[in-house]
């Protein structure tokens, strides 16, 4: 006899590069979600702070904080060795690393078609151009995001030398309107993601002053 679960179902966390010039999205969905994700916000004062600076301007914002993220993901073809997966038997999980690593790749085809040109002479190339970056966690947090740091600790491998098990360790800027054009899909990524920050802070703060200097006490 089967019985019915009440676990709910918990979503995987990803990194998924999008690239205008190909139709096919790289999506690597984290086998295991990570046990703590480390996030810092830097605010973006208008002034420079310190004496000199003008007090009109003390609070006064000139664009959304720096935040950065920081992660650590575990890849392990342990489950799919087990069930015989054709993948994970011959290559181990080279190809989930690869196409993280390929993030901040140049396309071969590039490299290939600006050798060509300065090879005729030609002084201006094809600059490279990184596929959107975006950080998936949970469906209220999608960041699009450049890839800061990168360090890959392979753990376990194969008798071909195929990576197996592997720590990878992420350090990721969110990218904000300030950094992406209008008309990039991240510029309406983030802003998606600001609002809905803007709704949970709103039942964050739904206590009131009343709750921590008691009574109808007033600050302004």
């Amino acid at each position: 006899m089967t019985t019915l679960s009440n676990t709910p179902r918990v979503l995987r966390g990803a990194i998924v590069g999008v690239n205008p010039l190909d139709p096919l999205a790289s999506v690597v969905i984290f086998q295991y979600n990570p046990d703590s994700l480390q996030r810092t916000l830097q605010p973006q004062m208008a002034s420079g702070g310190g004496e000199s600076a003008d007090r009109g301007e003390a609070l006064r914002l000139k664009g959304p904080p720096v935040e950065t993220i920081k992660v650590d993901v575990e890849i392990d073809a342990t489950d799919q060795l087990e069930t015989g997966d054709p993948i994970a038997q011959s290559l181990g999980i080279y190809p989930q690393l690869s196409a993280l690593e390929m993030l901040i790749y140049p396309a071969s085809s590039l490299v290939i078609a600006n050798t060509v040109l300065m090879a005729a002479g030609t002084l201006e190339v094809i600059p490279a151009m990184t596929p959107l970056t975006i950080f998936v966690w949970g469906p209220k947090r999608a960041l699009p995001v450049r890839l800061t740091e990168f360090t890959i600790t392979e753990e376990a491998h194969d008798a071909s030398l195929n990576p197996i098990r592997a720590k990878v360790s992420l350090g990721l800027r969110v990218l904000t309107y300030d950094d992406l054009d209008l008309t990039n899909p991240g510029y309406a990524l983030f802003l998606a993601y600001q609002v809905a920050k803007e709704a949970m802070a709103v039942v964050g703060s739904a206590g009131g002053l009343g709750q921590v200097l008691g009574g109808n006490t007033q600050l302004i």
